[in-house]
């Protein structure tokens, strides 16, 4: 019997019980979360994309230690309630198929935590390795002044930008109030609220007047044939944060027919559209999308310029 251990329970069942005994030490549990998440087929792609990954996420994160620990803390016993927190977190992780960042309700984006839960999307953008480089090959000389980071969800994109360039002044907007209160709350987090605001607007609709150097944004993309057939950890996610339309482009259109008037003359506008990139350049095939690749993978990001957005706006229409 395997049934799972939680906060209001008064016993754990025998097995688990057997389990809390037998194994003492980290590099003991690691080893069976290792095996339960291979031997129960989990889907990974939250952070980690294996049993293994997964295994060490979980146990770090359950005793709050940093994924660079020393190896020497492999060796330690772990407390009793350790021991708990870990069963119950790999059970849960099993019969639920939540997505480890919100069993442990945080993630980690470009180095940086964030609080999340199933308000909002996981972060795991490309971006992310952009960000920690400044967006330096389009910003040479100095970074941008205002980012607008659009769709924001956590806010991820545009805090990491903050944390990492302290000069910059970013907006996250998104159209859920969901995701703008967990947004407020990273912003809280990282105390970046001198120079960081959350603001719900249906992509650039509630941001009248405003100009931005850098557009980044992290959009619904998934189509309709996609979102139905994702793995069962992935339904956990919002829905309205994955799917746009039949093919995937409903908001990416959007962005692309708009994004200019909130850009300046200089500005850059970058967007993941993930697994809807061939879909995207069939639909404007005269435009000179330039397609990102990246050091820890990924793909689907493009970049456009304010200069490229008014040459083929004609095409964007």
């Amino acid at each position: 019997m395997t049934a799972s251990f939680s906060s209001t329970d008064s016993t754990l069942t025998l097995s688990d019980a057997h389990i809390s005994k037998t194994l003492i030490s980290l590099r003991d549990f690691l080893r069976w979360a290792a095996s339960e998440f291979h031997v129960n087929g989990l889907h990974y792609g939250h952070g980690t994309d294996s049993a293994w990954d997964e295994a060490v996420a979980l146990v770090l994160g359950a005793l709050h230690l940093p994924w660079n620990v020393d190896p020497a803390v492999l060796d330690a016993r772990l407390l009793p309630l350790e021991r708990t927190r870990i069963i119950d977190l790999v059970r849960r992780r099993i019969e639920t198929r939540q997505p480890l960042p919100y069993l442990l309700g945080e993630a980690f984006f470009a180095g940086y935590p964030f609080n999340v839960d199933e308000r909002v999307l996981i972060p795991r953008s490309p971006i992310a390795e952009l960000i920690e480089q400044g967006f330096a090959t389009w910003f040479v000389s100095e970074p941008p002044a205002r980012v607008l980071d659009l769709c924001c969800g956590s806010g991820c994109i545009g805090i990491a930008t903050a944390l990492t360039l302290p000069t910059v002044e970013v907006d996250l907007t998104d159209l859920s109030e969901d995701a703008i209160a967990v947004a407020k709350a990273n912003i809280t987090r990282h105390d970046v609220g001198k120079r960081v605001r959350a603001l719900a607007s249906d992509i650039f609709d509630g941001l009248a007047g405003q100009r931005y150097d850098l557009i980044v944004s992290n959009p619904p993309y998934v189509d309709a044939w996609d979102l139905a057939t994702m793995p069962v950890e992935y339904r956990h996610e919002p829905a309205m944060a994955l799917g746009a339309g039949k093919d995937g482009l409903d908001i990416l259109r959007r962005i692309l027919r708009q994004a200019r008037q909130y850009l300046t003359d200089d500005g850059v506008l970058i967007v993941e559209a993930g697994n809807s990139d061939r879909q995207l350049e069939a639909a404007y095939p005269d435009v000179p999308f330039l397609w990102l690749e990246f050091e820890r993978g990924g793909q689907g990001v493009f970049v456009l310029t304010a200069e490229e957005l008014d040459k083929y706006a004609p095409s964007l229409v």
